[in-house]
């Protein structure tokens, strides 16, 4: 740590008031764990140390995630799922391709030009999800009900999240927007009051079955006929009748992904890249080997490690180095990360006894990437009071 402590002495030296602002820099440099780069506007280093050491990166994973989407596909670019329709049967099968943000407003939509397409009567909905890998879930997700721990699939409503709570006794959605669905209304049997956030489960078949109910919902409340099956198959059947557009661009998903660090998003972002990459149906392998692949070539990196697009995994490992050497690419892309602090901008990672932030430091029409990444227990915060040090330099 003794490059932090040189220029907080030359610092001291040039300004003493430094001395008193420098406080959590100072801490930082007694830390055991933990790496620091931050280069200036020219991409000179103004603090460096340990910066090619690995590191956990948590959620600034995201970053690469983030970037590896943006370059493959552009920020304008919009998620498509196909619709076909089977007159014999009346079955409207759909044709799952990872659009991560197919959130209940979309669902509505779709439900709407379904019916302009003349579709008035649906008896069954079959599901084709073969673009993934069956019961798959990434490395690094939880077993809890929380919404953090959604799994993956190719079909998904609402980011695999139910909302739901109960008044006066009687269960309702949480969201004026969202029906209450009969797979929906079986979650209230862990709660007696309030509300309850929870994902749809390990069991990927249980977001398929929730989003064929929510598609059931927005049918039947646009006036179409409705029956209640829903089936599933890798070989629909049908003539194409509707190709829906995602309303929100790439751009438009990274945002709040960057800014609610949503792993469902950054998971699905990944898989959707690595099917199209390989032509098959994505896992967790093709995930690593995928990620590893484009940023050794870019970057020409060694000695890292990506298993997961969100950061859950702590068998990701990355250098401050390495997420400068990004930060630097992704420059063009930066408004696309929350304010942190005056003048930061940036993403957070949090694991157990992990606390990361690596974005940028505006001032003075000059940009300054930085990363930081401490892999070992600090105070609540302590890397926030960092980035409004590093905001002074």
């Amino acid at each position: 740590m003794k490059n932090i402590l040189f220029c907080l002495f030359l610092a001291t030296i040039i300004n003493p008031s430094v001395a008193l602002a420098s406080n959590a820099l100072s801490r930082f440099s007694q830390l055991k764990n933990a790496g620091l780069l931050m280069l200036d506007s020219q991409g000179q280093a103004i603090i460096s140390d340990h910066a090619d050491k690995a590191y956990i990166p948590a959620s600034t994973t995201k970053l690469v995630t983030a970037w590896l989407a943006l370059s493959r596909w552009g920020e304008n670019y919009r998620f498509q799922t196909p619709f076909y329709f089977d007159d014999t049967t009346k079955t409207l099968w759909v044709k799952g391709s990872g659009d991560p943000f197919l959130v209940s407003e979309e669902l509505d939509k779709i439900a709407k030009n379904l019916k302009l397409k003349g579709i008035t009567q649906v008896n069954r909905i079959g599901l084709d999800t073969s673009l993934f890998q069956q019961n798959l879930v990434m490395p690094g997700t939880g077993r809890t009900n929380n919404p953090y721990d959604a799994v993956p699939s190719a079909i998904a409503a609402n980011f695999n999240t139910v909302n739901i709570k109960k008044v006066n006794g009687k269960v309702v959605s949480a969201e004026s927007q969202t029906p209450l669905t009969p797979y929906a209304k079986s979650m209230s049997k862990r709660f007696k009051r309030g509300k309850l956030r929870v994902n749809t489960g390990r069991n990927p078949r249980k977001a398929e079955q929730y989003f064929g109910e929510l598609l059931f919902a927005f049918l039947k409340r646009n006036g179409v006929q409705v029956g209640s099956k829903i089936i599933g198959s890798n070989h629909l059947v049908g003539r194409p009748v509707y190709t829906h557009h995602n309303s929100k661009t790439l751009g438009e998903m990274i945002r709040p992904m960057m800014k609610y660090s949503t792993n469902f998003i950054a998971n699905q972002l990944v898989l959707m890249m690595s099917a199209e990459e390989y032509a098959s149906p994505a896992n967790a392998r093709d995930v690593q080997r995928y990620m590893q692949d484009k940023l050794a070539r870019h970057f020409h990196w060694s000695n890292f490690t990506m298993k997961d697009g969100a950061g859950l995994s702590r068998g990701n490992r990355l250098s401050p180095r390495q997420l400068v050497d990004l930060l630097q690419s992704f420059k063009r892309w930066k408004y696309l990360l929350p304010q942190i602090e005056q003048g930061v901008y940036a993403k957070s990672g949090t694991l157990n006894k992990v606390s990361t932030l690596a974005g940028y430091v505006e001032k003075n029409g000059q940009i300054k990437p930085f990363a930081l990444m401490m892999n070992q227990g600090v105070p609540y915060k302590f890397r926030n009071r960092i980035a409004r040090e590093l905001a002074r330099k």
